[in-house]
C-alpha cells in the first residue's frame, strides 16, 4: 500500500466512524458517542502519523502518545481534551 493510499485508508475510516457518532448523538447513546468519538480522533492521528513518519502506525489508542509521534503542536488545553478522551476511554 502506498503513502497515500493508507492516509486515505485511516481519513475513509475516520469519516464514516464520525458519522457513526453524529448518528449516536443524535440518539442520545452518549457512552457510545464518545467512545466512537475517541476511534475517530485516534485514527485521524494515525493518518497524520503515516504522512509525517511513512510508517504504518503503532497499534496503540493513547491519543496523548499518538499526538506526541507527529509534528503537529497541540496546546495545553488540546492536550488536556485528548487526556479526558483517553480516561473516558480507559472506563468504557
Amino acid at each position: 500500500m502506498t503513502k497515500e493510499e493508507n492516509i486515505s485508508y485511516w481519513v475513509k475510516s475516520a469519516k464514516h466512524d464520525l458519522e457513526t457518532a453524529q448518528a449516536l448523538l443524535e440518539s442520545r447513546k452518549y457512552d457510545w458517542c464518545l467512545f466512537i468519538g475517541h476511534l475517530v480522533v485516534e485514527i485521524i492521528l494515525k493518518a497524520h502519523f503515516v504522512n509525517d513518519v511513512n510508517k504504518v502506525p503503532p497499534k496503540i489508542h493513547d491519543l496523548v502518545r499518538l499526538s506526541q509521534l507527529i509534528n503537529m503542536k497541540f496546546t495545553e488545553e488540546k492536550l488536556k481534551m485528548l487526556e479526558r478522551f483517553n480516561d473516558f476511554h480507559i472506563e468504557a
